[in-house]
């Protein structure tokens, strides 16, 4: 499986009819508002979190804190973006896949790590926390994480893009290749096209029947 820039392109497309609370994997892509480099720097083909790239590592960490019917699976912050797979009821045997990322030692299962301290949500989101949809996870990270960022005291002017990219895992072979797209980004920033303009960002296919254009 390969990765088709023609097909796949920054905007995100919902899947018409398809219910976004249903359980599964979902490989999501949210980037910094004008491609801004705010969360650190790639050096020698690993990423160096600065102290905005440790607080979004941290709120993605406890997540499963707000949601707990949601599993974590690979994560990887970047300079200007993140990736992550997040289940939303995953299946009981659930083991997702590290965290990428210096420093970064996250709970395979998806739980925050023991003793890690809860992380606010804030302003009360209108959800049932038992079967959120993806979006309003992802709502709920980009709110947390701005506010967060806002107070550090660090991040004046800091926003995400309005919208971010999700693809539905349809199977094994999807969830592996995207899994090591995760692993694997770091070591491919130097030709990553939000490393050098605003173009789109190459994403997995789905295979052929599953296709979405936008």
């Amino acid at each position: 499986m390969g990765f088709d820039p023609d097909i796949h392109h920054r905007r995100s497309v919902r899947l018409r009819h398809w219910d976004y609370a249903s359980a599964g994997a979902y490989f999501v892509t949210i980037c910094v508002a004008d491609r801004a480099c705010v969360f650190g720097t790639v050096e020698d083909g690993q990423m160096r979190p600065n102290e905005l790239g440790d607080l979004v590592a941290e709120y993605w960490r406890g997540l499963p804190r707000h949601f707990p019917t949601i599993g974590l699976d690979a994560f990887v912050v970047m300079p200007n973006h993140v990736h992550f797979i997040v289940w939303l009821n995953p299946p009981d045997d659930f083991v997702g896949a590290q965290c990428v990322g210096a420093q970064l030692n996250c709970a395979p299962t998806g739980c925050a790590p023991t003793g890690a301290a809860a992380s606010p949500i804030g302003k009360s989101f209108r959800v049932d926390k038992q079967r959120p949809t993806l979006g309003q996870v992802v709502r709920a990270f980009k709110a947390a994480t701005a506010r967060r960022i806002h107070q550090s005291g660090h991040g004046d002017g800091f926003a995400w893009q309005r919208n971010y990219y999700e693809h539905i895992i349809r199977n094994d072979e999807e969830l592996d290749c995207i899994r090591r797209y995760i692993t694997d980004n770091p070591a491919n920033w130097a030709t990553d096209r939000d490393n050098s303009h605003m173009g789109d960002l190459d994403l997995p296919s789905a295979p052929p029947s599953g296709r979405r254009k936008p």
